[in-house]
């Protein structure tokens, strides 16, 4: 099992999925990675030589930003947003969505579960 970036990535999938298992590496970075080093598409982790996947994390580590770093630094994002008071902040401080989507109906990722309201009858016509 090939431990890129802290992360232990599936070792029987191509290298193009297997880097999607590290947080801040999306299809895009994925395919960039592969042909920065001339990694052919089809290849399985499992069929990489150790001397691949050692120039795969350093390259990650020199260019890329992910994991730790990247998680910290959305989350610091987030904080300096809720400390200003703005409205996003305060959209993140309530868990409620924060670009403007409707609330009325859905937002239930947001919002959680459903809570009933006591004594609230339905109306019937």
């Amino acid at each position: 099992m090939a431990r890129i970036a802290g992360v232990n990535i599936p070792t029987n999938k191509r290298v193009l999925i297997s880097l999607r298992y590290i947080f801040g590496i999306g299809p895009s970075n994925a395919k960039v990675i592969c042909n920065q080093l001339g990694i052919p598409d089809d290849r399985r982790v499992n069929q990489l030589t150790d001397d691949e996947i050692l120039r795969i994390r350093e390259l990650i580590d020199r260019e890329y930003r992910v994991e730790g770093d990247l998680r910290r630094e959305e989350a610091m994002n987030k904080k300096r947003l809720m400390d200003m008071a703005c409205y996003r902040g305060l959209r993140h401080r309530k868990g409620l969505p924060v670009r403007g989507q409707r609330t009325h109906t859905n937002a239930r990722t947001r919002k959680g579960k459903a809570v009933a309201i006591a004594g609230k009858k339905k109306v019937t016509k």
